[in-house]
């Protein structure tokens, strides 16, 4: 009986030393054969110069929430950026790099990327931020239904120029002119000049207008604006002037000029107020259509979203410096005052 006890433990062991052995050999080529960590590849292009710290910036607003949704630069995502130094004629050739790139999907501040993009490229996925009037440019079929390979978060879903003339009237009641600063290679920028001179013209305000294209341009369009002796400035919705923000606030500044501008970052440099989206919120929703599109979510399907709400900022001292006080009704009706 004993010896039979001892004959059926040996085979055990032997059983359990060869089912081992097989477990060794097979574990590595069951590693080999799990399929590797995907690793996405995302483009980004912009007319701006690169900012010092891209996340504080609303370019880069979306990284955040795409780590939130776990996609984490040098883990499982490649952010391949492009800046054009606020010259649009160089959009083109890094679109045609960026494709060459084989990007999962690009990211296209703003009109004049967007449109670059989608002339790169009719298949890789495109999501805009920043983007005026997709359907009237062409970049989709409808703001419900885009089609295409183009979607994403549209500015200006209505036309601002009549609340941003009424908010300068608080400031400057005998506002006679008004200057509108815009950069003529914005398809949008001349749409601006014509919606501000329509709104104008029932309060009797003329309207005169001022071109830049660069850091250069924009000094002697100021040096132009003073010699006009305009009251008030508007400044159009643009990445080249935005890149520009501080040197446009501080040429109002020095020309006591009261001026409403279209995005917050220029009040955060010392503008006097803007009225408009919240630019890092419409960027920041790039995120959501990134993963929704590496998910497997149809970008032809995925709706063009507009802002609900629009924000008035207002920068108490930079009225104080140019010699003004915020009206009560602008504070009122601010969503946000810098002091």
């Amino acid at each position: 009986m004993f010896g039979t006890l001892e004959l059926a433990s040996s085979q055990w062991r032997r059983r359990t030393a060869s089912a081992a052995v097989a477990l060794l050999v097979v574990a590595p080529w069951s590693a080999l054969a799990q399929p590797a960590p995907r690793t996405w590849r995302i483009g980004a292009i912009s007319t701006r110069t690169r900012p010092p710290n891209i996340e504080a910036d609303y370019l880069g607003a979306w990284i955040p929430k795409l780590r939130d949704l776990g996609y984490l630069e040098g883990k499982n995502l490649v952010i391949e950026w492009r800046f054009a130094e606020g010259v649009n004629s160089r959009l083109p050739a890094m679109a045609a790099d960026l494709v060459r790139l084989n990007c999962d999907v690009v990211v296209a501040a703003g009109t004049p990327s967007a449109l670059a993009m989608q002339k790169a490229s009719s298949t890789i996925p495109i999501v805009v931020a920043g983007l005026a009037d997709p359907v009237g440019f062409g970049m989709v079929a409808s703001l419900s239904k885009p089609g295409g390979n183009v979607t994403g978060t549209a500015i200006m879903a209505t036309d601002v120029s009549v609340k941003s003339l009424e908010f300068l009237l608080a400031f400057v009641p005998a506002l006679r002119l008004v200057a509108v600063l815009l950069n003529p290679n914005n398809p949008i920028d001349p749409v601006t000049l014509k919606q501000v001179q329509a709104a104008a013209m029932p309060s009797g305000v003329s309207v005169a207008a001022f071109e830049a294209r660069s850091a250069a341009e924009i000094d002697v369009a100021f040096a132009a604006i003073a010699r006009s002796r305009a009251e008030a400035l508007i400044v159009a919705p643009d990445p080249v002037l935005v890149n520009q923000a501080r040197q446009i606030t501080e040429l109002a500044a020095k020309g006591r000029l009261p001026a409403i501008y279209p995005f917050r970052p220029f009040v955060e440099v010392g503008g006097l107020m803007c009225y408009g989206q919240n630019i890092y919120e419409n960027f920041g929703r790039a995120a959501s259509y990134i993963d929704r599109i590496f998910r497997g979510a149809k970008r032809g399907e995925l709706p063009v979203e507009q802002p609900t709400q629009l924000e008035l900022v207002v920068n108490r001292k930079a009225a104080e410096a140019i010699g003004l006080k915020v009206p009560l009704p602008i504070l009122l009706r601010a969503n946000m005052v810098i002091d």
